[in-house]
Protein backbone atom coordinates (compact mmCIF):
# COMPACT_ATOMS: atom_id res chain seq x y z
CA UNK A 1 0.00 0.00 0.00
CA UNK A 2 1.76 3.75 -1.03
CA UNK A 3 2.52 5.66 1.91
CA UNK A 4 0.57 9.20 2.42
CA UNK A 5 3.01 12.28 1.52
CA UNK A 6 3.43 13.39 4.96
CA UNK A 7 5.18 9.78 5.82
CA UNK A 8 6.93 9.94 2.45
CA UNK A 9 8.65 12.73 2.44
CA UNK A 10 8.78 13.48 6.10
CA UNK A 11 11.94 15.86 7.34
CA UNK A 12 14.12 13.32 8.63
CA UNK A 13 14.62 12.02 5.15
CA UNK A 14 16.01 14.98 4.56
CA UNK A 15 19.18 14.89 2.28
CA UNK A 16 20.50 18.14 3.59
CA UNK A 17 19.07 20.60 6.43
CA UNK A 18 16.33 22.64 5.13
CA UNK A 19 17.18 26.07 3.94
CA UNK A 20 15.08 29.19 5.72
CA UNK A 21 14.21 33.00 4.97
CA UNK A 22 14.26 35.47 7.71
CA UNK A 23 10.64 36.09 8.73
CA UNK A 24 10.32 39.92 7.98
CA UNK A 25 12.53 40.12 5.04
CA UNK A 26 11.26 40.67 1.28
CA UNK A 27 12.47 37.26 0.19
CA UNK A 28 10.64 35.72 3.10
CA UNK A 29 7.45 37.67 1.58
CA UNK A 30 8.08 36.48 -1.94
CA UNK A 31 8.70 33.07 -0.91
CA UNK A 32 5.16 32.85 1.08
CA UNK A 33 3.67 34.56 -2.13
CA UNK A 34 5.02 32.06 -4.18
CA UNK A 35 3.98 28.84 -1.91
CA UNK A 36 0.49 30.34 -1.53
CA UNK A 37 0.04 30.22 -5.55
CA UNK A 38 1.49 27.13 -5.90
CA UNK A 39 -1.41 26.00 -3.13
CA UNK A 40 -4.43 27.46 -4.79
CA UNK A 41 -4.08 25.65 -7.95
CA UNK A 42 -3.33 28.25 -10.46
CA UNK A 43 -1.94 27.05 -13.66
CA UNK A 44 2.51 26.33 -12.78
CA UNK A 45 3.10 28.24 -15.77
CA UNK A 46 1.79 31.93 -14.03
CA UNK A 47 3.05 30.83 -11.05
CA UNK A 48 6.78 31.18 -11.71
CA UNK A 49 5.78 34.46 -13.72
CA UNK A 50 7.25 37.23 -11.98
CA UNK A 51 5.22 39.30 -10.07
CA UNK A 52 4.34 43.03 -10.55
CA UNK A 53 7.42 45.20 -9.30
CA UNK A 54 9.31 42.64 -7.79
CA UNK A 55 13.21 42.14 -8.56
CA UNK A 56 14.09 39.47 -10.90
CA UNK A 57 16.78 38.76 -9.03
CA UNK A 58 14.94 38.10 -5.82
CA UNK A 59 12.25 36.05 -7.38
CA UNK A 60 15.04 33.86 -8.65
CA UNK A 61 17.05 33.58 -4.99
CA UNK A 62 13.74 32.57 -3.44
CA UNK A 63 13.12 30.00 -6.25
CA UNK A 64 16.78 28.51 -6.40
CA UNK A 65 16.44 28.06 -2.55
CA UNK A 66 12.88 26.58 -2.57
CA UNK A 67 13.88 24.19 -5.30
CA UNK A 68 17.14 23.18 -3.23
CA UNK A 69 15.09 22.25 -0.20
CA UNK A 70 12.39 20.28 -2.45
CA UNK A 71 14.85 18.24 -4.62
CA UNK A 72 16.98 17.64 -1.17
CA UNK A 73 13.75 16.21 0.09
CA UNK A 74 12.99 14.01 -2.89
CA UNK A 75 16.74 12.80 -2.90
CA UNK A 76 16.81 11.73 0.62
CA UNK A 77 13.45 9.95 0.41
CA UNK A 78 15.56 7.74 -2.20
CA UNK A 79 18.90 8.31 -1.03
CA UNK A 80 18.80 4.52 1.44
CA UNK A 81 18.38 2.60 -2.27
CA UNK A 82 21.26 4.95 -3.82
CA UNK A 83 23.99 2.88 -3.01
CA UNK A 84 27.63 2.50 -3.96
CA UNK A 85 26.58 -0.99 -5.20
CA UNK A 86 23.41 -0.06 -6.80
CA UNK A 87 24.33 3.33 -8.61
CA UNK A 88 28.44 2.91 -8.73
CA UNK A 89 28.10 5.93 -10.98
CA UNK A 90 26.29 8.99 -10.95
CA UNK A 91 24.41 8.94 -14.45
CA UNK A 92 21.11 9.02 -16.40
CA UNK A 93 20.74 5.75 -17.97
CA UNK A 94 23.38 4.03 -19.66
CA UNK A 95 24.01 7.16 -22.21
CA UNK A 96 24.37 10.08 -19.72
CA UNK A 97 27.19 9.94 -17.34
CA UNK A 98 27.98 12.84 -15.09
CA UNK A 99 31.58 13.47 -13.66
CA UNK A 100 32.82 15.48 -10.61
CA UNK A 101 35.79 18.31 -10.59
CA UNK A 102 36.21 21.00 -8.15
CA UNK A 103 39.73 22.54 -8.94
CA UNK A 104 40.14 21.41 -5.35
CA UNK A 105 39.86 17.92 -3.77
CA UNK A 106 39.08 16.66 -7.78
CA UNK A 107 40.82 18.55 -9.98
CA UNK A 108 39.97 16.24 -12.83
CA UNK A 109 36.64 14.67 -14.25
CA UNK A 110 36.15 11.94 -11.94
CA UNK A 111 33.70 8.68 -11.60
CA UNK A 112 31.74 8.72 -8.41
CA UNK A 113 29.11 6.75 -6.69
CA UNK A 114 25.87 8.56 -7.56
CA UNK A 115 25.46 9.07 -3.47
CA UNK A 116 29.03 10.61 -3.09
CA UNK A 117 28.11 13.04 -6.03
CA UNK A 118 25.50 14.08 -4.36
CA UNK A 119 27.01 14.58 -1.38
CA UNK A 120 29.72 16.56 -2.80
CA UNK A 121 27.14 18.58 -5.14
CA UNK A 122 24.44 19.49 -2.30
CA UNK A 123 27.66 20.43 -0.60
CA UNK A 124 28.55 23.00 -2.89
CA UNK A 125 25.16 24.57 -3.61
CA UNK A 126 24.93 24.69 0.04
CA UNK A 127 27.91 26.75 0.31
CA UNK A 128 26.83 29.08 -2.42
CA UNK A 129 23.38 29.49 -1.03
CA UNK A 130 25.20 30.56 2.32
CA UNK A 131 27.62 32.82 1.01
CA UNK A 132 26.68 36.49 1.52
CA UNK A 133 28.55 37.98 -1.60
CA UNK A 134 26.69 35.64 -3.94
CA UNK A 135 22.89 34.98 -2.16
CA UNK A 136 22.86 38.58 0.31
CA UNK A 137 20.11 38.56 2.23
CA UNK A 138 21.13 42.58 4.37
CA UNK A 139 18.62 44.82 2.83
CA UNK A 140 20.27 47.18 0.36
CA UNK A 141 22.95 44.81 0.09
CA UNK A 142 22.78 44.15 -4.26
CA UNK A 143 23.22 40.62 -5.63
CA UNK A 144 26.66 40.47 -7.83
CA UNK A 145 26.72 40.91 -11.48
CA UNK A 146 27.07 36.98 -12.07
CA UNK A 147 24.43 36.49 -9.61
CA UNK A 148 22.28 34.84 -12.65
CA UNK A 149 24.77 33.02 -14.13
CA UNK A 150 26.01 31.47 -10.42
CA UNK A 151 22.28 30.17 -10.55
CA UNK A 152 21.68 28.75 -14.00
CA UNK A 153 24.68 26.36 -12.79
CA UNK A 154 22.94 25.56 -9.85
CA UNK A 155 19.90 24.98 -11.44
CA UNK A 156 21.42 22.61 -14.16
CA UNK A 157 23.00 20.83 -11.43
CA UNK A 158 19.99 20.38 -9.31
CA UNK A 159 18.24 19.18 -13.02
CA UNK A 160 20.28 16.11 -12.73
CA UNK A 161 19.03 15.18 -9.17
CA UNK A 162 15.79 14.52 -11.17
CA UNK A 163 17.59 12.84 -14.15
CA UNK A 164 19.02 10.07 -11.72
CA UNK A 165 15.99 9.57 -9.37
CA UNK A 166 13.62 9.35 -12.56
CA UNK A 167 15.63 7.14 -14.11
CA UNK A 168 17.11 4.90 -11.64
CA UNK A 169 14.45 5.41 -9.16
CA UNK A 170 11.38 6.18 -10.20
CA UNK A 171 9.65 2.72 -9.15
CA UNK A 172 10.66 3.23 -5.46
CA UNK A 173 9.15 6.45 -6.10
CA UNK A 174 5.93 4.98 -7.46
CA UNK A 175 6.01 1.81 -4.66
CA UNK A 176 5.72 4.83 -2.50
CA UNK A 177 3.10 6.61 -4.23
CA UNK A 178 5.26 9.98 -4.90
CA UNK A 179 4.97 10.16 -8.08
CA UNK A 180 2.37 12.96 -8.29
CA UNK A 181 4.10 14.99 -6.36
CA UNK A 182 7.65 14.26 -8.10
CA UNK A 183 6.66 14.79 -11.34
CA UNK A 184 4.22 18.10 -10.01
CA UNK A 185 7.74 19.59 -8.45
CA UNK A 186 9.71 18.72 -11.77
CA UNK A 187 6.68 20.73 -13.39
CA UNK A 188 6.87 23.65 -11.48
CA UNK A 189 10.84 23.46 -11.79
CA UNK A 190 10.96 23.23 -15.61
CA UNK A 191 8.57 26.73 -16.02
CA UNK A 192 10.07 28.24 -13.78
CA UNK A 193 13.90 27.77 -15.67
CA UNK A 194 12.15 27.82 -19.06
CA UNK A 195 10.07 31.39 -18.24
CA UNK A 196 13.60 32.73 -17.39
CA UNK A 197 15.65 30.95 -19.91
CA UNK A 198 18.21 29.46 -17.00
CA UNK A 199 19.15 26.14 -18.41
CA UNK A 200 20.87 25.30 -22.06
CA UNK A 201 18.47 22.57 -23.06
CA UNK A 202 20.67 19.97 -24.14
CA UNK A 203 20.88 19.15 -20.48
CA UNK A 204 17.94 18.21 -20.54
CA UNK A 205 17.86 16.12 -23.05
CA UNK A 206 18.35 12.80 -20.67
CA UNK A 207 15.08 13.68 -19.00
CA UNK A 208 13.28 13.87 -22.13
CA UNK A 209 14.31 10.07 -23.16
CA UNK A 210 13.78 9.27 -19.26
CA UNK A 211 9.84 10.22 -19.72
CA UNK A 212 9.51 8.73 -22.69
CA UNK A 213 10.23 5.41 -21.67
CA UNK A 214 8.29 5.74 -18.12
CA UNK A 215 5.31 6.94 -20.29
CA UNK A 216 5.45 4.46 -23.31
CA UNK A 217 7.87 1.80 -21.98
CA UNK A 218 10.97 2.08 -24.19
CA UNK A 219 13.60 4.95 -24.84
CA UNK A 220 13.44 6.19 -28.80
CA UNK A 221 17.16 6.36 -30.00
CA UNK A 222 18.98 5.13 -32.25
CA UNK A 223 22.27 6.20 -31.03
CA UNK A 224 24.59 4.53 -28.94
CA UNK A 225 27.27 6.78 -27.56
CA UNK A 226 27.56 7.75 -23.97
CA UNK A 227 27.58 11.50 -23.30
CA UNK A 228 29.34 12.75 -20.34
CA UNK A 229 28.90 15.80 -18.57
CA UNK A 230 31.45 17.10 -16.34
CA UNK A 231 30.84 18.91 -12.59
Amino acid sequence: MALCLGQVFSKDKTFRPRKRFEPGTQRFELYKRAQASLKSGLDLRKVVQLPDGENINDWIAVHVVDFFNRINLIYGTVSEFCTEKSCPIMSGGPRYEYRWQDGDQYKRPTKLPALIYMNLLMNWIESLINNEDIFPTRVGVPFPKNFQQVCKKILSRLFRVFVHVYIHHFDMICSMGAEAHINTCYKHYYYFISEFSLIDHSELEPLVRALCFHNCGHIHTAAKCIFIFTF
